[in-house]
């Protein structure tokens, strides 16, 4: 148990010992707002997490949430000290990393945000091979990026589109990736020959719903023409793909899920290369942790290892950082 004398600064609040829990207590529902949900990120039960709460009300003598039947909202008094919560939360894990991680063996969970697409189709196939190498190590899979914050510790790194620019994150390239245009079997055999890009804008589509589109990275069709729109629009990738088997139009799938299903054919495929690029990105202060950088390696060292995964026929735009 970790007590702080505080104050961190001249207007702090805490002018008294403290329990981390405690700390940790108020840090976890600031970023959920829901007791039930923080409870769960920190593995406890919702009783002992009120408890240590209002512990620390009592400790620093302010309120520090409205209790709502909504959730929970932080009062002032909260808000102010959000920063300097957060400025020992971070000076912990850096003592962690820095003196226990380092004399323990590989242990605990680390939570990963990614594609729907990346996870089914190329991590979950290798992740045998990390517990084979890490037993001790638990991941947790999140297969939608997009509703993870990673300021907000909801995991430790995420796989996305595009590279932040904001946040105390690190971000590194892990590899571009090509996508083409697909269709079934069943469907081109049943509908008009397809010999140039033009003949594209007389077949069915299948594409994101526009308002749903989980980066503006995924907006394919207007590179191909802007005269396509789709005639059925789904939210994930991985139904999208369902639905181009099943014939029901032509879609823009990436090559290395694709690849896997014999029911489809690429189309146009010298004339038709879209590329996009994965990063992975790590909270700044998760990325001390042993089991993190034991993570992260793993993944980098196997996309990489695989690039022509991502890039088939040969046609590797050069990886970058």
């Amino acid at each position: 148990m970790l007590q702080s004398p505080i104050p961190m600064c001249k207007n702090s609040h805490m002018k008294q010992n403290f329990d981390w829990n405690d700390l940790n207590a108020f840090l976890a529902i600031m970023r959920t707002g829901k007791l039930t949900t923080a409870a769960n990120l920190l593995k406890i039960d919702h009783t002992t997490l009120s408890r240590r709460v209002s512990r620390l009300e009592n400790s620093l003598k302010v309120k520090l949430f409205d209790r709502l039947t909504i959730g929970y909202r932080p009062t002032s008094d909260a808000e102010q000290l959000l920063p300097e919560a957060e400025a020992i939360e971070s000076l912990a894990t850096g003592i962690y990393a820095q003196f226990a991680d380092e004399l323990s063996e590989l242990t605990g969970t680390v939570r990963i945000a990614g594609p729907e697409g990346f996870g089914t189709y190329f991590f979950v196939r290798r992740i045998s091979r990390f517990n084979k190498l890490y037993p001790n190590l638990e991941i947790e899979l999140i297969a939608n990026p997009k509703v993870v914050s990673l300021s907000k510790r909801e995991a430790e790194m995420a796989i996305t589109n595009i590279r932040p620019t904001k946040g105390p994150l690190h971000a590194l390239k892990l590899t571009d990736y090509e996508l083409g245009v697909y269709g079934s079997h069943a469907y081109l055999a049943d509908t008009m020959a397809i010999q140039q890009k033009n003949d594209l804008e007389r077949h069915r589509f299948i594409g994101y719903i526009e308002d749903m589109l989980p980066t503006p990275e995924h907006d394919y069709l207007n590179e191909i023409s802007r005269a396509i729109t789709p005639q059925l629009r789904i939210s994930n990738i991985l139904t999208q793909l369902s639905a181009t088997k099943a014939g029901a139009g032509l879609c823009i799938l990436p090559c290395f899920m694709a690849a896997e299903e014999a029911d489809l054919v690429r189309i146009l495929a010298e004339e038709i290369r879209i590329i996009r690029s994965y990063w992975l990105v790590i909270q700044s202060d998760a990325r001390r942790l042993a089991r993190v950088r034991t993570v992260v390696d793993f993944i980098v060292n196997t996309v990489r290892s695989e690039k022509e995964v991502f890039l088939p026929e040969g046609n590797c735009p050069k990886l970058g950082m």
